[in-house]
């Protein structure tokens, strides 16, 4: 990791972010919490983790004034890492918060777990499918990499060339997202051991 890069995290106060932080301040890091617009002048990389409902996590980025910043701040392509919450937040709107309008940086939507015999939330390991593990981030990670997952909802993009792995859980879907220098899971790598934090470390390498 560059010791020029400057990280930050953001906060907005209901998601617990204290692992993530961890496994940056592991890593070299000393991540900045995001918790106004002017806190992203300075950084280079940006991390939204997210945790909690579709619709509270919208008001509360809307309180901060952070709904546009973080919207530009994608647009422009600068280093973006969603998770969880941080990567459906993306889309337009999701069947969590029908009324919520979302980031929509991203065109389409996010759906609910549907299927017998599965259990939702999705809670724990899976595999993740990688589109191509030779493209950065991926790099070093093997075919399919597990992580740990959960959420009881998934995002649902219109554009699927923006797919960087695919999960069964019931129904295939797309834990993981690339458009440029936006990367966006739906598993958690700051609790995904080895794989997890090898990724979160590439990701770190991107200028």
């Amino acid at each position: 990791m560059s010791s020029e890069n400057k990280i930050g995290v953001i906060d907005y106060g209901g998601g617990n972010i204290r692992s993530l932080i961890q496994a940056l301040e592991a890593l070299g890091a000393s991540p900045a919490l995001v918790t106004a617009p002017e806190h992203l002048a300075s950084l280079s990389h940006l991390f939204f983790p997210g945790q909690g409902a579709f619709g509270d996590c919208m008001t509360k980025l809307e309180a901060l004034g952070l709904v546009e910043p973080i919207a530009e701040w994608v647009q422009r392509d600068k280093p973006f890492f969603g998770i969880c919450v941080g990567y459906q937040l993306l889309f337009e709107g999701s069947e969590e918060s029908p009324d919520i309008k979302g980031l929509s940086v991203l065109e389409g939507n996010v759906v609910r777990f549907e299927g017998e015999g599965i259990k939702v939330p999705h809670m724990g390991w899976n595999n993740a499918q990688l589109q191509d593990p030779n493209l950065e981030p991926w790099t070093g990670l093997g075919l399919n990499p597990y992580f740990y997952f959960v959420h009881s909802y998934h995002p649902r993009p219109k554009d699927e060339a923006i797919c960087a792995a695919t999960t069964t859980y019931g129904t295939r879907f797309p834990s993981a997202i690339q458009r440029g220098r936006l990367v966006a899971t739906q598993f958690h790598p700051e609790k995904s051991q080895k794989a997890g934090m090898n990724l979160i470390q590439n990701f770190l390498r991107q200028k």
